[in-house]
């Protein structure tokens, strides 16, 4: 009776609008006599708290702070036209703009959806007034959304090296690479998007020096961070403190500070940061049940009975963790997936710190493919674009960078190479 119990309440949560942290809280805790282990819930709480308890956790709130302030504080148009500036010219310019604005706008918010929100509110129209279609724009937005997560400070990293214990600066270090590579491959693919498509350069350059003056706050506030965490002059924690003065700065140099902007900020960030906790919480459970029936150590023994080596299991990993991402919300994705599959690919050899930016990238790529796609959801939601025409649109981008992803997999020397010279790994 139990073990149904425990697997149609949380479906019956879900269908009755429950939140999935209560859901999956609920799955887990029931979960426990369905499988007779319910002496250990007592012990339940402790572990949970145990998963709070992290000092790179106190960071987070903080950076999505900083997302929240800077996406209201007039960064994003600063942004468009510094990346005009500096490619804007070429044929296709608006889809270069486009990629190298997601680019910095990364340093700044460490978030897809952000991203993708921020661009398709200014960019999007811009696009297709200069001739580009609807769904060509709205793709080269959602999909140049990827680099939000990857390039530092980053949100996912960050409750990634919290959960599996790897260094948050190494993490960072390591993810500046890959997200290079991820922006150039965009940029050749716009290029020959631009020239089978026929589309035009920008129309006007904008001003040099007032053009960098403007966008110096928020193209210095990231640079100043990573380098403060990497080189050990700063914990993230504190990284995250500077950010917020930082960000505050930078939002009354734009002439955006007001009390209206404060407190929406603050309320973003407090809504967000509460739904992540309430999944670590909730994950905590499930996590505490895996460890109590082996399931980590089974898996394990499953990997070493398959008989394979580092790079097939990484293989499998990504595709584990690229389907995960499709269906399962990102923070879920990792709380209940990580914990066991990433130990087994350490017995195989593989680096904590490259395996972890690449489980990372792997996961964030469901914000673009079907079934959910959350970055295209938005995108749509806010061009009035076709959700399907986009899918359809962003395929190409999709294989793209599924591609750089397995590149990247099977050359972990290119991941490793700055924190390697920083001595973070």
């Amino acid at each position: 009776m139990l073990k149904p119990l425990a697997i149609l309440a949380p479906l019956a949560a879900i269908a009755a609008g429950a939140g999935l942290a209560w859901a999956l809280g609920a799955a887990g805790i029931l979960a426990f006599p369905a499988l007779g282990q319910e002496a250990f819930l007592a012990a339940l709480p402790r572990r949970a708290f145990s998963q709070l308890d992290v000092f790179a956790l106190m960071a987070m709130p903080l950076f999505v702070l900083v997302g929240e302030l800077m996406n209201r504080g007039g960064v994003t148009r600063a942004l468009i036209d510094f990346s005009a500036l500096l490619v804007g010219r070429a044929r296709g310019g608006l889809g270069h703009v486009n990629i190298a604005t997601s680019l910095f706008f990364a340093g700044v918010s460490g978030s897809a959806m952000a991203d993708a929100a921020a661009l398709s509110t200014t960019l999007v129209p811009a696009m297709r007034e200069r001739g580009y279609t609807a769904d060509y724009a709205g793709a080269i937005t959602a999909a140049s959304s990827m680099i939000g997560p990857i390039i530092p400070p980053s949100i996912i990293l960050i409750f990634y090296g919290a959960i599996m214990g790897v260094d948050v600066a190494a993490l960072f270090a390591a993810a500046i690479v890959p997200g290079l590579v991820l922006a150039a491959g965009l940029f050749a693919a716009n290029a020959v998007f631009a020239r089978l498509g026929d589309h035009p350069a920008a129309e006007r350059r904008p001003p040099a020096v007032a053009t960098t003056v403007q966008a110096a706050p928020s193209l210095l506030m990231p640079v100043v961070i990573l380098a403060g965490i990497v080189f050990g002059l700063v914990t993230p924690t504190e990284a995250g403190a500077l950010a917020v003065l930082a960000a505050l700065a930078a939002a009354a140099v734009y002439r955006t500070l007001d009390w209206p902007m404060l407190r929406d900020s603050i309320g973003g960030a407090t809504r967000l940061t509460g739904a992540i906790f309430s999944l670590l919480v909730a994950g905590a459970a499930a996590n505490f049940l895996a460890s109590l029936m082996g399931v980590p150590e089974l898996v394990r023994a499953w990997t070493e009975g398959l008989g394979v080596g580092l790079d097939t299991f990484l293989l499998i990993l990504v595709g584990v963790f690229l389907v995960s991402g499709m269906i399962l919300d990102t923070q879920i994705a990792l709380v209940l997936i990580a914990p066991i599959l990433a130990p087994a690919a350490y017995v195989l050899g593989a680096d904590p710190v490259h395996l972890g930016v690449m489980i990372c990238l792997a996961i964030t790529m469901g914000l673009i493919t079907p079934p959910l796609g959350g970055a295209v959801l938005i995108v749509s939601s806010v061009t009035g674009a076709s959700y399907w025409r986009l899918m359809r649109a962003i395929a190409p981008f999709i294989l793209l960078e599924i591609v750089i992803l397995l590149f990247l997999t099977f050359t972990p020397d290119l991941t490793l190479a700055l924190p390697r010279a920083l001595g973070l790994a």
